[in-house]
């Protein structure tokens, strides 16, 4: 069985450089953790949440899936978010798309992958929902790039709705929900301008 060792040399040279630019970074970083940031993403790998927004270990707590869905009966999301509202205190949760994501595409044709499905089927709901603006678009492109950004939409939606940012809002706690897109063609992400910062939003 191969080890990878090339990634265990990487993961020293990673190490070593960020040790020798803040000596110390790892130990106090051991004690603690208290980002500002929940950010539930696609699992797709070019989509890396601290890379593309450049923060370091620590500063992003990170939930992704495919397709970046918020699913009120999927108990591994709505832990992530109860942890990162009511004990990490995050003041942001950032459901963050991309165009071109293969979930999302899955889910407009017909093809049966298997146990994807079930999931698929949250983002075919999406499309149900705004069928008649989806239709619309002739060019498949750009009908899948919409219905991305429609689905970072629903998610904020579905973020929101739950007991838990329903209960930290009702609290008076500060926490705000934005929906962001990411371009794989060019690396910028784009704001959807949903940022919802209390229930009467």
């Amino acid at each position: 069985m191969k080890s990878l060792k090339h990634l265990f040399d990487e993961n020293r040279g990673w190490a070593a450089k960020i040790e020798e630019e803040q000596p110390g970074f790892f130990e106090t970083l051991s004690k603690a953790q208290a980002p500002e940031i929940l950010w539930i993403g696609c699992a797709d790998s070019r989509v890396p949440a601290n890379e593309i927004i450049n923060l370091p270990p620590g500063e992003v707590f990170v939930h992704r899936n495919i397709a970046n869905v918020v699913v009120h009966t999927d108990l591994n999301c709505l832990s992530v978010i109860q942890y990162a509202v009511e004990v990490l205190k995050v003041k942001h949760i950032i459901v963050c798309g991309h165009y071109g994501c293969g979930g999302v595409a899955a889910s407009m044709g017909d093809e049966s992958f298997g146990l994807i499905d079930n999931w698929l089927r949250h983002i075919k709901d999406v499309y149900r929902f705004h069928a008649a603006e989806l239709d619309g678009i002739e060019d498949q492109i750009a009908r899948r790039d919409r219905l991305c950004e429609l689905n970072v939409i629903e998610q904020v939606g579905n973020v929101c709705n739950t007991s838990i940012v329903q209960g930290a809002w009702k609290g008076g706690q500060s926490l705000h929900v934005h929906g962001w897109i990411y371009r794989l063609e060019d690396g910028l992400i784009r704001d959807m301008d949903v940022t919802t910062l209390g229930p009467d939003e």
